[in-house]
């Protein structure tokens, strides 16, 4: 999808100390995380950063209950490819990238909920 601008958006929603704490799943630095940022939100289906539905976006905000089932599925259908585009693309291993997603994914999700809103 390449969006620079929802790159920013996930990065700026982040903050440093998770961006720290994912180099550190990562075995890499604050500069290596970001770039993993970057390639995993490149490697989203266009389906979930343009068109999911907002009712799926929509959940990504609830941590638990019922939202978090939802997101759990849609986060379970698609992390297994992006962690194959990411490791490909940056190098990491697939194992870690996979470990490292289930950090970002979560954030990814809300900060497209806000986009939604605004």
């Amino acid at each position: 999808m390449g969006d620079e601008t929802l790159q920013k958006d996930v990065l700026d929603e982040l903050g440093e100390d998770r961006i720290q704490e994912l180099a550190g799943e990562l075995g890499t630095d604050a500069e290596g995380a970001k770039g993993m940022v970057a390639a995993a939100v490149e490697a989203l289906p266009e389906e979930i950063t343009e068109g999911a539905p907002a009712g799926v976006a929509g959940f990504a905000g609830l941590g638990g209950g019922l939202g978090g089932g939802l997101l759990s599925g849609v986060l379970g259908k698609i992390s297994g490819p992006v962690a194959k585009a990411v490791a490909k693309k940056t190098g990491l291993p697939e194992a870690t990238v996979a470990r490292a997603l289930e950090l970002l994914l979560p954030v990814v999700m809300t900060t497209i909920a806000k986009r939604r809103k605004r």
